[in-house]
């Protein structure tokens, strides 16, 4: 899980500050204030991480990736390249990593359960290439108390250092590998250098993977969401995620279908299916009273979904049902058929559903990091999605600490983040201005209306 983040100089952000990420983190404010920059961040690291390119910084990405962020430019504050963009992520490891100095006769051991990376990237118009290139100025791991990093080496132009602040360690040289190092691989990753040059220094590679773990258990929902439709094929793939636009529900239900998957929801309840798990969600949030994916005809790769609205209505097809239905699947076998330990990013996963059916969503969300141990960063317009969420904490289905709720605004081109103080009852603390609107106010201008309708005031 991701408990902490921070930007510095990214888009609309001059300046996150420190951002505490709980099991569920909610994402609010109006358009284009920054909301949807903090999780673009975070799709930004996945794809550099799956990408096989190990000199790129930064995979800014491009039609076909999770996100597409243009060019170096695009994403610093104000297009400034003369300021560095800076990123510090904190997670936690779902066991302890313990790391031994096989070069030192004394027992110096690491072990922690967290690890915090640190790296500051800029743009060197010097570069390889006619219009320059982002370099790594400085990559920094924190793991037990210490850190182990690189940085450049003044006056030698792509020229790196390895250190480390442990009182008890220092990294030794292998003999006669006396240069210096290249710069970092990718943006968080060591140079391959590094293991043939320091007789002690291989465990770093245990920090690499475990971002890289971090990153692959990332998984990402957009807002636009496909259209259902009358057929689907399906050959036996088992798909990691729901595809960006919900595209690979299907696939994914059948998938888990097929494995025989059971999900567990506490001492003495019967153990679901996913089919079994989204049916009985659909049919709680008042969309459908049956819902099923079978073979067009038996042992054919063709498959449809099959719903009836009410009790003893006829079944139809998908399609032919409202269209929320559709767009609310794959967020409900999402939070489910991720493994435990994903972070699911969800774009605006209330729209076009019914103020209803988004109230409804966040005790969903709830139950997905209660019973599945996921962490769910959601990104959302909806008032109805938060008040649920309040009244959850208020009801004690949920604890405060185990949700983070942020507004936020932006001013003269740059984003601001407001903590949402959330007490034991559910109350929000300091309710921003215009959160989602001055209700008081349109309540005031309307008996306004209606009394100069009525003579009753003048104009």
């Amino acid at each position: 899980m991701i408990t902490s983040m921070s930007l510095q100089n990214f888009k609309s952000w001059r300046d996150t500050g420190p951002i505490r990420l709980a099991p569920l983190t909610g994402l609010f404010g109006t358009n284009s204030s920054g909301k949807t920059s903090l999780m673009q961040f975070l799709l930004m690291l996945k794809q550099t991480a799956e990408s096989p390119d190990r000199n790129l910084v930064l995979e800014l990405g491009d039609s076909r990736s999770l996100v597409e962020l243009g060019t170096f430019a695009d994403v610093v504050h104000q297009h400034d390249l003369t300021q560095p963009l800076r990123w510090r992520l904190a997670w936690q490891l779902p066991e302890p990593l313990v790391v031994a100095d096989p070069g030192s006769r004394k027992d110096v051991s690491l072990q922690a359960k967290a690890i915090e990376v640190e790296v500051s990237v800029s743009w060197d118009k010097n570069g390889s290439s006619a219009s320059g290139r982002p370099t790594v100025q400085a990559m920094t791991y924190r793991f037990d108390g210490s850190d182990f990093g690189m940085r450049p080496i003044a006056g030698h132009a792509g020229e790196y250092e390895l250190f480390t602040t442990h009182k008890r360690f220092a990294f030794k040289r292998v003999k006669g590998r006396v240069w210096n190092l290249p710069q970092p691989a990718k943006c968080y990753g060591f140079p391959d250098q590094v293991r043939g040059y320091f007789q002690n220094a291989a465990f770093l590679s245990d920090f690499e993977l475990a971002f890289e773990r971090q990153a692959a258990c990332t998984f990402y929902l957009g807002p636009l969401r496909e259209y259902p439709k009358r057929e689907y094929a399906w050959g036996g793939s088992q798909p990691s995620d729901m595809g960006r636009r919900g595209e690979r529900v299907v696939e994914a239900l059948l998938a888990s279908r097929d494995q025989g998957i059971k999900y567990s929801f506490g001492k003495g309840v019967k153990r679901k299916s996913l089919d079994e798990v989204v049916a009985s969600w659909l049919k709680r949030l008042g969309l459908i009273d049956r819902f099923e994916v079978r073979p067009v005809t038996s042992g054919s790769k063709l498959f449809q979904v099959w719903v009836r609205r009410q009790a003893g209505a006829k079944e139809v097809l998908l399609t032919d049902v409202g269209f929320g239905v559709s767009q609310i699947l794959p967020v409900i076998a999402l939070c489910y058929y991720a493994p435990p330990g994903s972070v699911l990013l969800l774009e605006q996963p209330e729209i076009h559903l019914h103020p209803r059916v988004q109230a409804g969503l966040a005790d969903v969300l709830i139950d997905a990091i209660k019973s599945r141990g996921i962490q769910i960063i959601v990104e959302s317009h909806s008032e109805h999605l938060l008040r649920r969420l309040q009244r959850n904490i208020a009801e004690e289905k949920v604890v405060a600490q185990d949700t983070a709720l942020y507004f936020c605004e932006i001013e003269a081109g740059v984003s601001h983040l407001t903590a949402l103080q959330v007490d034991m009852y559910g109350n929000i603390e300091n309710w921003p201005d215009g959160f989602f609107g001055d209700e008081f106010e349109e309540i005031a201008a309307m008996q306004k209306a209606i009394l100069r309708r009525r003579g009753g005031l003048a104009k």
